[in-house]
């Protein structure tokens, strides 16, 4: 086990109704005027925003509302933000909203101290320092950006999709209420759990060979995950089925799931490398929902580099499918490891997710310009299990088709 050091500041308030408890929630940080970010349609239609917008008044919190957030959220919308809380003198941002919301929040919150522009930040020319607090009100289960260190941002101008990380934009308080998903459509749904199950895997799948502990709550995360979202594609309004759900996607990406899998050098676990693959094609296209890029990308990268660490792949198959191999031969391994793979893509299938990049109406034809943009990310080689040349990407998104 690798050293590390876990911090989750982040109170969770967990249950039935709680939406209802944001106004307290944020006047208790001592919040006097919030900036309200959300995304639009949902949160308007099911009435939760005016929910939000409710308790906020009886807590005396006043609030500016800044909508239109979209999924792979845009820099633009984060200048807008940053500008408004300016002009406004908000104390803090509260995202109403899913992964998206919360972290174009995020951006917008250490975005407010800094005189520069916030780009700057997410092409690595200034350090995160000053942040405004965050707090949210979850209601899309998946990127887990409710509790995480994490913050990814898109440049449409650039076609690039960016991420940063720094514990000081970790929301202060999250507010979870599983009633609220209750009305997501399936396929929000399926994507959300397979980016909870990616996040595990991206952990999972490091260098750090066995971490009994983490290895065991990983694996258990991701049965949880496959059981109850299997039950709400029949049963939308299971509350304990999209409970567990909503807590596994926060647990999957707070870094308990990461917890003495850490490299030195990074101090993250893991490589991220399916994460990186997918980001270059919501970036160039920012309709694929990145949940449903990660259901082709992740078992395909899988595929390719599984026998770089047979025992990973092997704890794998075992903590997840209980699968082993027969005997000790080469051919028995492969087959156990190629059934979890399968199993998995199988799984991801089952929830209406597609198999291929075709299925997202991508070609073959467009592989380059992802190339060319992974390169400006990434570099010539990036990864930790098996690190990538840039001919091994295009191996991998050209075998996804």
């Amino acid at each position: 086990m690798n050293d590390f050091v876990f911090q989750s500041p982040t109170r969770f308030v967990f249950g039935r109704g709680y939406a209802d408890r944001i106004g307290g929630e944020v006047a208790a940080l001592g919040a006097k005027r919030v900036l309200l970010v959300y995304g639009g349609g949902s949160v308007v239609r099911t009435g939760l925003l005016a929910r939000v917008t409710a308790s906020l008044e009886a807590a005396g919190v006043e609030h500016v509302e800044l909508p239109g957030v979209r999924p792979n959220p845009e820099v633009g919308l984060v200048r807008t933000g940053i500008e408004l809380a300016r002009e406004k003198s908000v104390d803090l941002v509260l995202a109403v909203g899913g992964g998206s919301v919360i972290d174009c929040s995020k951006a917008i919150a250490f975005g407010v101290p800094y005189q520069g522009d916030v780009w700057d930040f997410f092409s690595h020319k200034a350090q995160i320092g000053a942040c405004l607090p965050v707090a949210c009100v979850l209601t899309i289960p998946a990127a887990g950006s409710e509790a995480s260190a994490s913050c990814v941002i898109s440049n449409d101008a650039l076609s690039l999709k960016k991420g940063v990380n720094g514990d000081v934009f970790r929301p202060r308080v999250a507010v979870l209420d599983p009633e609220v998903t209750f009305t997501l459509p399936q396929y929000q749904t399926a994507a959300g759990a397979v980016d909870i199950i990616c996040h595990i895997c991206e952990r999972f799948f490091s260098g750090a060979g066995a971490v009994p502990v983490t290895d065991n709550i990983a694996c258990g995360i991701i049965r949880a995950v496959i059981d109850a979202a299997t039950t709400v594609t029949a049963t939308p309004d299971d509350y304990d089925a999209r409970a567990t759900i909503m807590w596994s996607g926060t647990l999957a990406h707070n870094d308990l799931c990461g917890c003495g899998r850490a490299s030195a050098p990074t101090k993250r676990a893991g490589g991220w490398e399916s994460h990186g693959l997918e980001h270059e094609i919501s970036a160039h296209r920012p309709e694929v929902t990145h949940g449903a890029g990660l259901a082709v990308i992740l078992p395909a990268w899988m595929r390719y580099v599984w026998r770089a660490d047979r025992e990973r792949f092997l704890a794998f198959a075992k903590g997840v499918f209980d699968v082993e191999p027969v005997d000790q031969t080469d051919e028995a391994t492969q087959d156990a490891i190629t059934y979890a793979i399968d199993e998995l893509q199988r799984f991801f299938v089952s929830l209406g997710m597609p198999r291929t990049l075709a299925d997202l109406d991508l070609a073959p034809a467009e592989v380059d310009g992802w190339l060319q943009t992974l390169r400006q990310n990434k570099g010539e080689r990036f990864g930790e299990l098996m690190p990538l040349t840039m001919e091994d990407a295009r191996a991998i998104y050209l075998s996804a088709f």
